[in-house]
């Protein structure tokens, strides 16, 4: 394969760090983005010293106002965006302050969209490319107490759909990967019993393995998607269909 480059944005979770270990596997470089964890991605960096691609670590805060433009600003070559990192809000509405407001706006909306606007013009030099987010089943169904969640997932969604029809003519693809309950750290608040409530309530009987969010990824990245862009991949094990 040609050398690709693809930008993960929070390489250092569960979901992009099984990402960044199936696409050096199949021969892409990567720019592994991370805040504040960065012994996680030395463990990764280490991990991908058996393949044969070029992995960059990259650091930005895109929770703070200025971190897209500090992370596009790391950034050269580039034929794709995997848009990994979110944090999710459990609480009621009234108990959400404004601190927390404005860092999931900024985190899973405003640096998405800014990001992508900075990085554009670099994916459009490329033949064909693509912009890969994560978004939720929150985002398709909505979750009480998790609204501001929720929120911000549909937003996603809505970039994705509308992004795909303004880019589709300069070659770039723009989809969205929709988890339902993954087993990632994201999961770590809920003790066993919990678990086991909502692997009954999944179809499939069992959360999905970060590794299966990132074959999704992976394929909407590849050729074989190819004709495919504005579309929400929902990975949910039949959950909330």
């Amino acid at each position: 394969m040609k050398e690709k480059y693809i930008l993960i944005t929070g390489a250092s979770g569960g979901i992009g760090r099984e990402t960044a270990l199936k696409l050096a596997k199949e021969g892409y470089s990567l720019y592994l983005h991370y805040f504040r964890n960065e012994e996680a991605i030395n463990t990764l960096m280490e991990q991908l010293q058996q393949y044969d691609g070029e992995f960059i670590p990259v650091q930005s805060d895109l929770a703070a106002k200025d971190g897209a433009e500090k992370l596009s600003s790391q950034i050269f070559s580039l034929d794709g965006i995997v848009y990994t990192c979110g944090k999710s809000y459990y609480g009621l509405i009234y108990d959400i302050n404004d601190e927390i407001i404005q860092e999931c706006m900024q985190l899973h909306l405003t640096s998405l969209f800014v990001l992508s606007q900075k990085l554009t013009d670099k994916l459009m030099k490329k033949n064909s490319s693509s912009i890969v987010v994560i978004s939720s089943i929150w985002g398709d169904t909505g979750a009480s107490c998790e609204v501001l969640y929720s929120m911000v997932k549909g937003g996603q969604n809505a970039f994705v759909k509308g992004l795909s029809k303004e880019l589709a003519p300069m070659g770039v693809r723009v989809n969205a990967v929709s988890p339902g309950a993954v087993a990632t750290e994201m999961m770590s608040s809920f003790n066993a019993e919990e678990l086991e409530k909502i692997a009954e309530e999944i179809p499939l009987g069992r959360l999905a393995e970060p590794e299966e969010i990132a074959a999704s990824i992976s394929f909407l990245l590849s050729e074989q998607a190819s004709y495919i862009t504005g579309h929400i991949l929902r990975v949910n094990g039949g959950w909330y269909t």
